[in-house]
């Protein structure tokens, strides 16, 4: 299952090419290298359902316009990134975990820090040790957040703003395993916390672009955002954090598990979406700039 040999590094890091912006995108969910000692009982075909399917290369381009490109490496079901640490389901540990536990909804779902369930179907047929559970802890989820935190401070430290975007795709049929009443699913989701994590003309400006490329949008519905915009995005202190789900068909061969007819097409939207983005923050750290200047003279 895995495509390489050798283990990479849990987190891939992607520059900016020439000029940098404030724009950081993540990709927490897209990894689709499993380790050894993942130890699951479900197939390969089952967890690979998991994945954010190939989202890092959706948005491979993203450096070109200035961004920061994180990525995690290794798979959500194995640890998921977009957790808090005391979201521990203490229902798949042998023994008491020794630090804060606090369940959300998620882990309810058997999604939390550690997934249990894969729809309905269990990932594992034994009890995880908590040893092993902190392994996963200091080998992925750490690293991850360690190297988003460097990217979004850096970027707030050197420009006084920064523009987060985490990136994500979603299943067809969402609404079914949220256990959410059905309807038709948006194709983008935007998701800011009810509008608590980002600046309402950034969610306008994004909203513009994918309608203008033909796809339907819909905001915080059925995905509000999770962990890492909730710790990242303070609009009042110009940090803006905004989750975007693109629904699955409109760019990949799931069967397959890979690129399938539409993903052009949604690369170019995404591209020009990042290329409005980048217009609009430049045009926002020069307004600093230039008041920044007026003050001091």
């Amino acid at each position: 299952m895995n495509e390489d040999a050798a283990p990479p590094p849990p987190v891939l890091v992607s520059p900016p090419v020439g000029e940098p912006l404030p724009i950081v995108v993540d990709s927490p969910h897209s990894g689709r290298w499993y380790p050894p000692d993942f130890g699951a009982a479900a197939p390969p075909a089952l967890l690979r359902q998991g994945e954010d399917l190939y989202i890092d290369r959706l948005w491979a381009n993203a450096p070109q316009v200035g961004a920061t490109l994180i990525a995690a490496q290794f798979p959500r079901a194995y640890i998921d990134p977009n957790r808090v640490l005391a979201d521990i389901d203490e229902a798949l540990l042998d023994a008491r975990w020794p630090g804060p536990v606090s369940p959300g909804p998620k882990t309810a779902l058997g999604i939390g820090l550690v997934w249990r369930l894969l729809g309905a179907q269990p990932i594992y047929d034994r009890r995880l040790g908590v040893a092993e559970v902190q392994r996963r802890i200091d080998r992925c989820w750490a690293p991850y957040h360690a190297a988003l935190a460097a990217a979004i401070e850096g970027a707030h430290a050197r420009f006084g703003s920064v523009w987060h975007l985490n990136v994500h795709s979603m299943p067809d049929d969402s609404y079914e395993h949220l256990k959410l009443p059905v309807k038709p699913l948006a194709d983008f989701v935007l998701g800011d916390l009810d509008g608590s994590t980002c600046g309402a003309e950034v969610v306008a400006l994004i909203e513009t672009v994918l309608r203008g490329h033909g796809y339907s949008v819909a905001r915080n519905d059925p995905f509000k955002g999770v962990e890492i915009i909730a710790r990242n995005g303070r609009p009042a202190e110009r940090r803006h954090s905004l989750q975007i789900e693109i629904k699955r068909s409109c760019y990949a061969d799931v069967q397959r598990h890979a690129p399938g007819a539409g993903f052009a097409r949604a690369q170019q939207a995404i591209d020009a979406m990042l290329g409005a983005l980048a217009a609009h923050v430049r045009g926002q750290i020069g307004d600093a700039t230039r008041a920044g200047s007026a003050a001091h003279r």
